[in-house]
């Protein structure tokens, strides 16, 4: 088991990293703007499973193995900026309208869905689990793959406390400003977000190896 003046220093750092603006953020802020609070909140918990396959990756190691292998890393790495374009574009179309001209909100079993599925193809998440995490691992204080576990659980619960205090602050601040042109106006810009996403982790880099 990690140190608790070690478990305290990572949790310090882990909460400073997730409270600065990223990918995460900006996918649960967008989906608490444009549906509101329940959607931010189903968003978080989708992020954060697939945050629960990261941790299960760095465990066993796979992690390593994905950002040692030049190949793996770019197919990851593509098919998650696909993913965001593709739903970018989709809000950019207008995509399941009805008649009335307003938007069909996305189910949260969808939102859930694609919450683990932006995280899981994040490879911006595997980076920080395998440069940053393994930092605060100490042989000599047991097994590492359960330093690493309780680690990356710890990282799980914070991201599920920051995240959800930015989808209830973004859904409380949507629901004032609610109305049609807002909506589309919402739309739009949640649309732009993710193709911007999806730009920025099509040009992520893998770290040297040694």
């Amino acid at each position: 088991m990690p140190a608790p003046n070690t478990l305290l220093l990572f949790a310090a750092a882990a909460l400073a990293l997730l409270v600065v603006p990223g990918p995460a953020v900006v996918y649960v802020v967008t989906r608490s703007a444009s549906q509101g609070r329940t959607a931010g909140l189903v968003s978080v918990l989708g992020l954060h499973t697939g945050s629960i396959v990261h941790v299960a990756a760095a465990v066993t190691g796979l992690s390593a193995v994905l950002l040692a292998s030049a190949t793996a890393f770019e197919v990851v790495k593509l098919v998650g900026a696909a993913y965001l374009v593709w739903l970018g574009l989709v809000r950019l179309a207008g995509r399941g309208r009805a008649d009335t001209g307003e938007a069909v909100p996305a189910s949260l079993r969808r939102i859930y869905r694609d919450g683990i599925v932006v995280a899981v193809l994040n490879p911006k998440t595997a980076l920080f689990f395998v440069a940053f995490l393994p930092q605060f691992v100490d042989p000599s204080r047991g097994p590492v793959a359960l330093q690493v576990l309780v680690l990356g659980l710890c990282f799980i619960a914070l991201g599920l406390l920051s995240d959800g205090t930015y989808a209830v602050v973004a859904g409380s601040v949507a629901r004032r400003l609610r109305g049609r042109g807002r909506r589309q106006w919402g739309r739009r810009v949640s649309g732009v977000v993710f193709v911007a996403l999806g730009a920025v982790a099509a040009v992520a880099h893998r770290p040297a190896t040694t």
